[in-house]
C-alpha cells in the first residue's frame, strides 16, 4: 500500500492550471502532426523493428505493449493504414481485447540508435485476412491475426527523453545479472522460486528453449 497522499492544494486539476506551468506550444510543435505518412514517416517505419502500443478499455484502464521483428514489420498499407503483426505471446490478449473494446491506439516506433521516435494515433480494428497475413510470415509461420490502424496523427519525437536516459550508450548500458532472471521474479512473485540454484538455472535454460522453439 502506498504511503504517499497527493495534498489536494497541490493537484493540477485542469487543463489552464497544466498550462500555466510551461511555456507555449510552438507553432511548428503544432504544424508537424501530419494526418497521413509522407516519405519520411514511410522511412521511419521501415526501418524500425521495435514499437509500443498504446491501448485502453472503456473504463480507461490502460496498457502499453511492446512488439518486435525484423525492421519493417508493420506494414505500410497505404498512406493512411498500417498493419502490425500479432506473434505468440503470453496469451494475456491484452492490447487486442482493450482494442475490442476501445480501438483507439496509440503507437511509438523507436529505432536502434536514433534518439528520436515517430509516434502515431489512430483507431485500430483486428483482422484475420490470409492474403494480409500470409504477407507477413516469418520463418514459415503466419500471425494469428494482424492489428489493422486508421492512422490519424502522426508526427516526429524529438530525441530529449533519449539523450536525458542515454539510452544508446554502451558506458550506460547495465548488466542483466545485475537483477534475477525473469523466470525467477515471476515465481518470486506467484509460486516460489526454488531454494537450489541448480534448478533454477534448468527453469532459465527451459525458457530459452520456449523462446527458441515459439518466437514465431
Amino acid at each position: 500500500m502506498s504511503g504517499y497522499a497527493i495534498d489536494p492544494t497541490q493537484r493540477i486539476a485542469d487543463e489552464a492550471a497544466l498550462r500555466a506551468l510551461y511555456p507555449a506550444v510552438t507553432s511548428l510543435a503544432q504544424l508537424k502532426v501530419q494526418a497521413r505518412l509522407d516519405g519520411h514517416a514511410r522511412a521511419f517505419i521501415e526501418r524500425a523493428p521495435f514499437i509500443c502500443i498504446g491501448t485502453q478499455n472503456l473504463v480507461g484502464a490502460a496498457d502499453v505493449s511492446p512488439r518486435g521483428d525484423p525492421p519493417g514489420f508493420v506494414r505500410i498499407l497505404d498512406d493512411q493504414t498500417l498493419a502490425i503483426p500479432d506473434r505468440p505471446g503470453n496469451n494475456r490478449l491484452d492490447s487486442l481485447v482493450n482494442i475490442l473494446a476501445n480501438p483507439s491506439v496509440g503507437l511509438l516506433f523507436i529505432i536502434p540508435g536514433f534518439d528520436d521516435t515517430l509516434r502515431i494515433n489512430g483507431t485500430a480494428s483486428l483482422v484475420n485476412d490470409p492474403a494480409l497475413l500470409e504477407s507477413m510470415t516469418v520463418d514459415g509461420r503466419l500471425p494469428r491475426l494482424a492489428i489493422v490502424v486508421q492512422v490519424r496523427e502522426v508526427f516526429l519525437h524529438c530525441a530529449k527523453a533519449f539523450r536525458r536516459s542515454r539510452l544508446w550508450d554502451p558506458a550506460y548500458r547495465q548488466e542483466r545479472s545485475s537483477m534475477p532472471s525473469l523466470s525467477k521474479i515471476i515465481l518470486d512473485q506467484t509460486t516460489g522460486a526454488p531454494e537450489d540454484a541448480a534448478a533454477m538455472q534448468d527453469i532459465d535454460a527451459a525458457l530459452e528453449v520456449e523462446y527458441a522453439q515459439t518466437m514465431y
